[in-house]
C-alpha cells in the first residue's frame, strides 16, 4: 500500500479512528458526558479529508481544479477494490452528515443507559464506515465485507437497550441479514466461478462478450447476479424482502433506527446502482420491468400496511418500505434509458440522478421526523400514536416540525420530497414508465391517510396531562439543521439537483 493510497482511504481511516478512539476513551472518561461531543467532532477529520480531495489538484484523483468535485474519471486503489470518484464522494459526505446528526440527537436518549455509551457511539461510526466503503466498493469481496460492516454493528445496536422488544429486533435483524448474507455470497462466488474475477470491471467485459441466447452466457452466470441482487434487496427493505423491517424499526433504540433508515438505505442504493451502471445489465433481459415491479409492489405494500399501524415507529417501517419503492422507480427509469435496445438516449442519466437527489431529500425529511419523535417519546414514554394528543398545546414548536417532516414525507410543495417524487416520476415518464408513475401518484396521496392522522391527533385531540415537552440543545440543532435542510432542498433544489448529476457521471458513458 502506497502513502496515495492511505491519503485517498484517509476519510474512512478517519471515521474508524474516531470509533476506536471512543470506544477507547469510554474506559478512562469518567464524564460521560463527553462521549458524543468526542464522537460528533471525530467526524471532523474525515469529513475535513473529504472536502480536501474534492478540491484535490492531484491528477492521479482525476479532480477538477476549483470545481469542488471529482471529474469523469475514476481513480483506482488497492488493486481495484475500491474507487474514488465524484459518486463516491456523495455518498461520503450524505453518510457523515447523517452520523453526526444522529450522534447530536441521541444524547438525551443514550443518557439513559447507564452503561455501553461508548460502544453505541462506536458502533454507529463502525457503521458509517462500512456504508462509505459500500459506496466506492467496485470488487466484490470488498462489497461483501463493507455490507457485513454495514449491517453487524446495527444489529448490535438494534438490541442495545434492555427489553424484549429490542432483543427480538436484533435477533430478527441478524437471522434475516445472515440468510441474505449467504444467499448474496453463494451468487458472488457463482459470479467468480464463471468469470475468473471479482473486479467489477472485468466481469462486465466478461459479462459482454457472452455469446448465444443465454443471458450472460449461461443460467449459473444469470443466478449468480440474482442472488447479488437478493442481498442488496434485504440492505434497501423493498419487498419481498422487507420482513425484518416492521420488528426492528419497532424495537431498536429510536435513533438507531432513524440512521438505519437513511443512511443504511442510501449506501445500499449506492452500490445497488454503481452494479447496475457498470455494464452488467446491457443484455437482452428486461431488468427495468423486474425493477418496476419490485417498485411498484414496494410502494403499495408498504402504504396500504402502513395504514392499520398504531405504533408510530412500526408506521415508519412501512413508510421506509413505501420510499424504497420510490427510490427504485428512479432506478427502473435509469435501467430503461440506458439497457440493452434502448431507444432513449438522450435520457442516459436521468434515472440515477433522480436516485441521488431523492435520496439527499429522504435523509432530511426522514431525520426531522425521527429526531422530533425521540424527543417527544423521551418525554411522553409512548410510541403509540394515540399517546400523541395534545402534543401540539405541549410543545408548539416540535408538533410544527413533525407536521412538516409528514406533510414533506407526503410529498407536499415547498418540501424537499415534493422535488424528489416529481424528479422520479419524470424521469419514469421519459423512460416509457408512465404506468410506474401513475402508481407512485396513487400510492403517494394513500399515504397521505396515515401522515395526517398523526398531525390530526397532535393538533385536535387533547390530553390528560398539560406538562411540557421539552429537548435537549443537542437535540433543538440536530431538528434545525434537519429541518433546515429538508426546507432548502425543496425552496431551492438547484444546488442538490447539480450535485446529483455531476455525481452519476462516473457511472454512465
Amino acid at each position: 500500500m502506497s502513502a496515495h493510497d492511505l491519503y485517498v482511504i484517509s476519510p474512512y481511516l478517519g471515521v474508524a479512528g474516531a470509533a476506536l478512539l471512543v470506544i477507547l476513551l469510554d474506559l478512562v472518561v469518567p464524564k460521560k458526558g463527553l462521549l458524543p461531543i468526542i464522537a460528533f467532532l471525530g467526524l471532523a477529520a474525515p469529513l475535513a479529508l473529504s472536502l480536501i480531495q474534492a478540491f484535490d489538484l492531484d491528477d492521479s484523483l482525476n479532480l477538477v481544479q476549483g470545481s469542488g468535485l471529482l471529474s469523469n474519471g475514476e481513480s483506482s486503489i488497492l488493486l481495484g477494490s475500491l474507487s474514488v470518484d465524484r459518486f463516491a464522494m456523495f455518498f461520503n459526505f450524505l453518510v457523515l452528515a447523517a452520523a453526526g446528526l444522529v450522534i447530536m440527537a441521541s444524547t438525551d436518549y443514550v443518557r439513559q443507559m447507564d452503561r455501553y455509551q461508548g460502544e453505541y457511539y462506536g458502533l454507529i461510526l463502525f457503521s458509517a464506515t462500512g456504508m462509505m466503503l459500500l459506496a466506492a466498493a467496485t470488487e466484490l469481496i470488498t462489497i461483501y465485507i463493507a455490507i457485513e460492516l454495514t449491517t453487524m454493528p446495527l444489529v448490535a445496536l438494534a438490541a442495545f437497550m434492555n427489553s424484549a422488544k429490542s432483543s427480538e429486533a436484533g435477533m430478527k435483524f441478524f437471522i434475516v441479514g445472515a440468510i441474505s448474507s449467504a444467499l448474496m455470497l453463494y451468487g458472488m462466488a457463482l459470479i467468480y466461478g464463471f468469470t475468473g474475477t471479482t473486479l467489477l470491471s472485468e466481469i462486465s467485459a466478461s459479462v459482454g462478450n457472452a455469446s448465444g441466447d443465454i443471458p450472460f452466457g449461461n443460467y449459473a452466470l444469470l443466478v449468480g447476479l440474482v442472488l447479488l441482487l437478493v442481498g442488496f434487496g434485504f440492505k434497501i427493505s423493498s419487498v419481498p424482502f422487507q420482513m425484518w423491517v416492521p420488528d426492528v424499526y419497532e424495537g431498536g433504540p429510536t435513533p438507531v433506527i432513524a440512521f438505519l433508515s437513511v443512511a443504511s438505505k442510501a449506501a445500499a442504493f449506492a452500490i445497488l446502482l454503481r452494479v447496475f451502471f457498470s455494464g452488467f445489465f446491457d443484455v437482452s433481459l428486461d431488468w427495468a420491468g423486474l425493477m418496476a415491479a419490485l417498485a411498484a409492489a414496494s410502494m403499495i405494500i408498504g402504504n396500504l400496511v402502513a395504514i392499520g399501524q398504531s405504533n408510530i415507529r412500526r408506521l415508519f417501517g412501512y413508510s421506509s418500505i413505501a420510499h424504497a419503492g420510490y427510490i427504485l422507480v428512479g432506478v427502473a427509469a435509469g435501467v430503461k434509458a440506458t439497457g440493452a435496445g434502448s431507444s432513449l438516449p438522450e435520457f442516459l442519466s436521468v434515472g440515477p440522478d433522480s436516485v441521488l437527489f431523492y435520496l439527499g431529500a429522504y435523509t432530511a425529511a426522514n431525520l426531522t421526523a425521527f429526531f422530533a419523535i425521540i424527543a417527544i417519546g423521551n418525554r411522553i414514554g409512548s410510541d403509540r400514536i394515540e399517546d400523541y394528543a395534545g402534543v401540539a398545546r405541549r410543545s408548539p414548536v416540535l408538533a410544527a416540525v413533525l407536521a412538516l417532516a409528514l406533510a414533506a414525507l407526503i410529498g407536499v410543495p415547498p418540501t424537499s420530497i415534493f422535488i424528489g417524487k416529481l424528479y422520479i416520476f419524470t424521469a419514469a415518464i421519459n423512460a416509457d414508465l408512465a404506468w410506474l408513475a401513475i402508481v407512485g401518484v396513487i400510492s403517494s396521496v394513500v399515504s397521505a391517510y396515515y401522515y395526517v392522522r398523526i398531525i390530526r391527533v397532535m393538533f385536535l385531540q387533547s390530553s390528560e396531562t398539560g406538562e411540557r415537552i421539552s429537548a435537549p440543545p443537542a437535540s433543538w440543532a440536530a431538528l434545525g439543521i434537519a429541518g433546515a435542510s429538508m426546507l432548502f432542498i425543496g425552496i431551492a433544489p438547484g444546488f442538490v439537483l447539480d450535485l446529483s448529476k455531476i455525481a452519476v457521471g462516473p457511472l454512465t458513458p
